[in-house]
């Protein structure tokens, strides 16, 4: 819609004519994004990006929509005509549409303050378990259908019920998830480090987007299933995304930025891409025959008629020694071509799970360079993203940091740390991760109910103020929070950490046993598997 829409002149005046028009970006506000989410949700059935949302000159929603193109076509309405139509309304029926979106904002108001507290079930872990074995894709691994997405809650639990419960079924289910993932085209296997999602069932063709915050997920599921089985596959793929992230998204100064896109050039996918034609000119015929064979490069293409490398179908002890040095050869080749666009905001939040995933990483390989680089992150968070009122800062862009913190931006940062003080033993991070408690605790905390709030007492107060139990994509920030307070508690001894983490717990412990699979970071932080 970027692209389609909201750069073209004919949009642009129809929009600037009947609205006053607000990008928002949603890494920069998600609370914002987690507000109007909610109401999407509750208007619609359904939500999704880019979302679109026409509302009240106070902020009320009365209108959302996801995707639409520039012109009407097939039965999808056009953003044009889309714009008039709801200038039409306002116009002729605005009592009504006020009327309406005061009503809808109640009821969303009702819907998001209903969290069922109550203890959680003994059975809750098993439960979990049970549900993913039953929608687990046996021929491909991972879950559910396309688009699929790598889940690393899902391959966590499975990888901790496992291994204590002894169950075999578990850990096959996650260790053949990891491997076809690996092999599939989701892994970048010329410059290393896990795309958004991939489109197909079989991993093969990904959403080319590179997010900091799903490497540094994957990095520390690998991790922990070289922990568990010490096969040394899943010691390699972590150090792999190491080196991508740090090579990819390390800034000058020590932190780490949020992305790289999909696209360069205009078109998805391009930087990523092959012909065979390309790769028998660069390695010549005899290499270039046994890349293209184990890679899946062939004249008529896997993608669009060109080529994402993967060993789907492969099997990865036959691998010839030699394919890692045209490997090099190809990511240099590579390197010439326009790179795809780095988003280079540092967001406290991913940064805090890449400074945990790294410090895990370090201290499990024996590596003090990843301990090294988590710790340079660590630094440069807490020397740039604190304000004078000890306030953590959600954005760092260009020398400045601005945005009060979430509830990620805490509860992840405080994970990082806790993870650095194990590595290093250092009571600098433990103590700064118990002062981040405090805060938290101060400005988030939901005196009457439990449980944390989605932005602080001080931040902007929105229409609505969310509490975020639910995982998606990225973890809830109420699962992380009780991460961190069972390990502080552990470390510290300190009761007050267990008896919050207990009442965290309680504030939606119905909730934890109705919909296991929505809350996985919380049930793996009862069960000490993160």
């Amino acid at each position: 819609m970027n692209r389609e829409s909201f750069n073209d002149e004919e949009v642009a005046d129809v929009l600037n004519r009947y609205f006053i028009p607000i990008k928002v970006d949603r890494e920069e506000r998600p609370d914002i994004d987690k507000v109007y989410m909610e109401f999407s949700q509750a208007l619609t059935g359904s939500g999704g990006w880019p979302l679109n949302v026409i509302t009240t000159p106070e902020g009320k929603p009365f209108s959302t929509v996801t995707y639409l193109p520039k012109e009407t076509r097939n039965r999808m309405m056009g953003i044009m005509d889309y714009a008039q139509k709801i200038n039409s309304l306002w116009k002729r029926e605005r009592e009504t549409v006020l009327k309406e979106s005061n009503m809808i904002l109640d009821e969303v108001k009702r819907i998001s303050c209903e969290h069922a507290s109550g203890d959680i079930d003994e059975s809750v872990f098993k439960d979990a378990a049970k549900s993913l074995m039953r929608i687990y894709d046996r021929m491909n691994g991972g879950f559910g259908t396309r688009p699929k997405f790598p889940m690393p809650q899902y391959i966590l639990t499975l990888l901790g019920y496992g291994e204590s419960n002894n169950d075999r079924e578990s850990l096959d289910m996650a260790e053949d998830t990891l491997e076809k993932m690996y092999k599939g085209g989701i892994f970048d296997h010329i410059g290393y480090g896990f795309f958004r999602y991939s489109v197909d069932e079989k991993w093969l063709v990904p959403h080319f987007e590179k997010m900091l915050y799903d490497n540094a997920l994957m990095a520390l599921v690998y991790a922990k299933a070289y922990e568990i089985t010490d096969k040394q596959l899943y010691g390699k793929i972590p150090k792999k995304i190491f080196e991508f992230v740090i090579r990819e998204l390390l800034s000058d100064a020590g932190g780490f930025y949020s992305a790289l896109d999909a696209d360069s050039e205009g078109v998805e996918g391009k930087y990523y891409v092959f012909s065979r034609e390309e790769i028998v000119d660069l390695l010549g015929d005899d290499l270039g025959y046994i890349f293209c064979t184990n890679y899946d490069i062939s004249n008529i293409g896997n993608f669009e008629g060109a080529n994402i490398p993967n060993l789907i179908g492969k099997k990865l002890d036959d691998m010839d020694p030699s394919l890692e040095s045209m490997i090099d050869m190809i990511s240099t080749y590579r390197e010439m071509r326009v790179r795809p666009h780095r988003d280079e905001k540092i967001l406290t939040s991913w940064n805090g799970l890449m400074i945990g995933s790294l410090a895990y990483g370090g201290k499990l390989f024996k590596d003090n360079f990843y301990i090294k680089k988590a710790r340079e992150a660590a630094d440069f968070i807490l020397k740039n993203s604190i304000d004078l009122d000890g306030n953590l800062l959600s954005v760092y862009i260009d020398g400045e940091s601005y945005n009060l913190g979430y509830l990620d931006d805490y509860s992840f940062l405080i994970y990082g740390l806790i993870e650095l003080y194990e590595a290093l033993d250092d009571e600098y991070y433990l103590n700064k991760s118990k002062e981040l408690m405090d805060k938290l605790l101060d400005e988030f905390w939901d005196r009457e109910y439990g449980g944390f709030y989605f932005y602080g007492h001080n931040s902007e107060e929105l229409i609505l103020r969310p509490k975020d139990y639910y995982d998606g994509a990225i973890p809830s920030g109420n699962a992380f929070a009780l991460v961190d307070l069972f390990k502080l508690y552990r470390l510290t001894g300190d009761e007050r950490y267990g008896e919050l983490a207990r009442k965290v717990i309680f504030s939606f412990g119905r909730d934890i046993n109705e919909s296991p699979l929505a809350h996985l970071y919380s049930i793996m932080a009862v069960n000490n598997i993160i």
